[in-house]
Order: structure tokens, then C-alpha cells, then sequence
């Protein structure tokens, strides 16, 4: 993990250790399927297929991934073909090129990425779960 990558993960947010990744598919490797993790996940090579988690995804700069993602936290770095949904923050780094559509409350764009898609901005994971349900009463007929 970059120095820079550290740095753009860390939020008063995150409660859990920046620098320890739980699990790591390397350069190199390839793996298609459904991902559903825990804790800090980097992909460094190539994934296709579904990625599921309240957590953190990195995407190395090496990565080429292709892939619907909903995640607590994305970092890409690499390349990503995909729908992605950020439950916190979505951040895209040099030399990070993404092609697809975006849903998060907090989105960051390093200069010299490239971004083709849309993005819909939406609250946090957290602010959502932290406010009571609105319940609407009925009126008093008077």
C-alpha cells in the first residue's frame, strides 16, 4: 500500500487499522466469482464478478477489474468496469480509470483520472443508520 493510499483511507470515521489488509489477490492472479469480506480487501489483479461489504475495497493500480461493487469504502487505483455503490466514500485515484455508474455520499477525484459514467450522490451509511425513522401520524379530524 502507497503512502498515499493510506493517507486517503483514513477518516475519523474508520475505526479499524488502516495497514492491515485481511486479504490480497495479487499481481498475477485471476479470480471470478462473488466477494463478500470483512475488514480491508486489495485486489492487485484481475477480478470479475460481485463484490459485497460494509468494509473497505482497495483497487491497486495494477488491477483490472470488471464487477458490480457495494462497499463500505472504494479506493480505485486501477482500472474498473462496473456499477459501483459506496456506502461512505468512493475515491479515485492516479492513475485510476473507471467506467461505469457511481452511488455514494462522498466522492473524490484525484487530477488525472479518467471517470466515464454518472454519479448519484446519496447520505452515509452511518448518518442513515443513526437517524430515528421518520413515522407520519394521522391527521385529527377536528
Amino acid at each position: 500500500m502507497t503512502k498515499r493510499e493510506k493517507e486517503s483511507i483514513f477518516s475519523p470515521r474508520e475505526t479499524k487499522p488502516l495497514d492491515q489488509i485481511n486479504a490480497l489477490l495479487g499481481r498475477g492472479s485471476e479470480f471470478e466469482g462473488k466477494l463478500t469480506f470483512t475488514g480491508t480487501v486489495r485486489i492487485d489483479g484481475k477480478f470479475s464478478g460481485e463484490v459485497f461489504s460494509k468494509d473497505i475495497l482497495i483497487i491497486g493500480d495494477s488491477a483490472k477489474v470488471k464487477a458490480n461493487i457495494e462497499s463500505g469504502t472504494i479506493i480505485v487505483s486501477g482500472e474498473v468496469v462496473g456499477n459501483l455503490r459506496a456506502l461512505n466514500k468512493m475515491e479515485i485515484l492516479a492513475p485510476g480509470r473507471m467506467y461505469g455508474n457511481i452511488i455514494t455520499p462522498v466522492l473524490v477525484i484525484e487530477e488525472g483520472v479518467i471517470f466515464q459514467g454518472n454519479c448519484q450522490m446519496e447520505e452515509a451509511l452511518a448518518h442513515r443508520e443513526s437517524e430515528p425513522e421518520k413515522v407520519e401520524t394521522p391527521a385529527v379530524a377536528g
